[in-house]
């Protein structure tokens, strides 16, 4: 049976019609479409974990170097919502080019489920571990001079040595460390029960048939599930997102050298995101997910301008004009988000 009436496309205006470009636009943006999208797509990705690495290490920065004991200077609730924040605006700048993974472990998941290719997940990971790389690496920059103040007093009062790679240093505002004789269990428990949460999370604002978030409000959602974690767990030691990991500790190696490796608990960080988040996705299909309920209006929207802007693109004709197994290949091969 045809699915056309789900997705109608007639009536649909893209911006070509009613904004006028210059031909270079024109020419650019085709030869971009069609030959070199691989890169939009991994620079949306690269961007994406940039904003939220450079907003959450960048308020945390703000809290952990204040070496002048200034009071008030930051907390851990301002912490959260600065990764909040950067969630979101990767999701405003980003998401509608790449599908808005932001995260390795969600991309394994859509490999996992046919929804992407395993050569498409690797371009979309290294581009997300460089983000965080580039960001933290400017954040250093930006906070040069106070991380060097922050060293010195530490220095100074004998205690930078075995200060320096723990949650309290100045390297462990970028890496993430655990004060030495914590528990590991307990860490990759934490760590894991958090990832799971998020990734709970992440599925069901991606359900679209889930009529209590439209996808308006799931950028929201995924943003404030991240900052909770970071004001309920935060203490014991979180990471929520390989990417951020693994691009903020070969940061702090370029920076500080082999000594900030991280030992054991590198491992935890770098690689408990991603069983989590595929424990959730397989967790929310299996239980949660129902595929007799019906898409909601807002969703059907939003698909239906995603699968138009895929075929004004390749020139391919609108649903109505195509056979269902044509239209759910199409369908299937545009959807890709979080």
């Amino acid at each position: 049976m045809s699915r056309s009436h789900l997705f109608p496309t007639d009536g649909l205006v893209h911006l070509a019609d009613i904004k006028p470009r210059s031909n270079i636009q024109i020419t650019w943006e085709s030869q971009r479409r069609r030959r070199v999208h691989w890169f939009s797509e991994c620079a949306a990705e690269f961007f994406g974990v940039f904003f939220f690495v450079f907003g959450g290490v960048g308020s945390a920065a703000s809290y952990h170097l204040n070496p002048t004991n200034t009071e008030g200077l930051s907390s851990v609730f301002q912490v959260g919502i600065g990764y909040a924040m950067g969630v979101l605006f990767a999701f405003v700048v980003a998401a509608q080019t790449s599908g808005g993974h932001f995260n390795p472990g969600v991309s394994i998941a859509f490999v996992l489920m046919r929804r992407m290719s395993l050569r498409k997940a690797l371009r979309y990971i290294v581009a997300q571990v460089l983000g965080a790389y580039v960001a933290c690496l400017l954040i250093y920059a930006q906070y040069r001079d106070i991380i060097k103040a922050t060293e010195q007093a530490l220095a100074a009062a004998g205690t930078l040595d075995s200060v320096l790679f723990t949650p309290n240093g100045p390297a462990g505002v970028f890496a993430i460390y655990v004060t030495p004789g914590t528990n590991l269990g307990q860490v990759f428990l934490n760590e894991f029960v958090c990832d799971f949460m998020i990734g709970l999370v992440i599925w069901a604002v991606d359900d679209p048939t889930n009529f209590t978030v439209s996808p308006l409000a799931a950028p929201w959602l995924i943003a404030f599930v991240y900052a909770l974690m970071v004001w309920s767990y935060s203490r014991v030691g979180v990471s929520t997102n390989s990417a951020r990991d693994v691009g903020a500790r070969l940061m702090a190696l370029t920076i500080w050298g082999r000594e900030a490796g991280g030992g054991s608990y590198a491992a935890i960080t770098a690689l408990t995101n991603i069983p989590a988040t595929l424990l959730a996705a397989v967790f929310y299909e299996a239980v949660f997910a129902d595929y007799n309920r019906t898409v909601t209006p807002a969703h059907a929207d939003f698909m239906a301008a995603r699968l138009a802007h895929e075929q004004h693109g390749q020139g391919l004709p609108t649903v109505d004009q195509t056979a269902s197994a044509s239209t759910e290949k199409v369908v299937e091969g545009t959807l890709e988000r979080v």
